[in-house]
């Protein structure tokens, strides 16, 4: 019996236009190219014989089904983002989209971009709009200091650089 658990609250639906090329990219990429391989190769096992004990077309079932639900996901997603294509009109907060420069209690420098919820780059340093990060910093300005609770205490950081833009 599967364990109960309440939905996940939604994720917000702004995204910036290199998220949305990304999503396209993917949902093309899915659609024409990886879903085109799986295919031939389901009807190649389905052709084999026993269906019930064949590992082969039963792994190809499997692969067919996890592509469609991505290329569902994608393509539901897509039509419901919101493009931010503009900058907003007070540089001097931040806002979905900026690049926010901070600096921690040690006075290390931390560089986060606030982007959609399909965006997450850790490695980049995007960070969804809905995250607790971006949440303390929206509608902050630079010298601000903001006060972030993680999972190992409350941190302090202070606004150093807000950019907009590509970066």
């Amino acid at each position: 019996m599967a364990r109960w658990r309440p939905p996940r609250p939604r994720s917000s639906r702004y995204i910036t236009p290199e998220g949305q090329r990304m999503l396209q990219e993917e949902l093309k990429r899915l659609w024409l190219q990886r879903r085109q391989e799986v295919v031939p190769a389901l009807k190649a096992a389905a052709a084999e014989g026993d269906r019930s004990e064949n590992a082969e077309y039963i792994y190809r079932k499997r692969q067919l089904a996890e592509i469609d639900r991505r290329v569902r996901y994608l393509s539901r997603r897509l039509d419901e983002v919101e493009v931010v294509h503009h900058q907003p009109h007070r540089e001097a907060r931040i806002h979905f989209g900026a690049t926010v420069q901070l600096a921690d209690a040690a006075g290390q420098l931390l560089r986060y971009r606030i982007v959609g919820a399909d965006e997450i780059d850790p490695e980049r340093g995007y960070i969804s709009v809905d995250s607790p990060m971006a949440r303390a910093l929206l509608g902050r300005g630079q010298g601000d200091r903001v006060r972030v609770e993680r999972p190992d205490g409350a941190t302090e950081f202070e606004v150093q650089k807000i950019l907009y833009g590509e970066t």
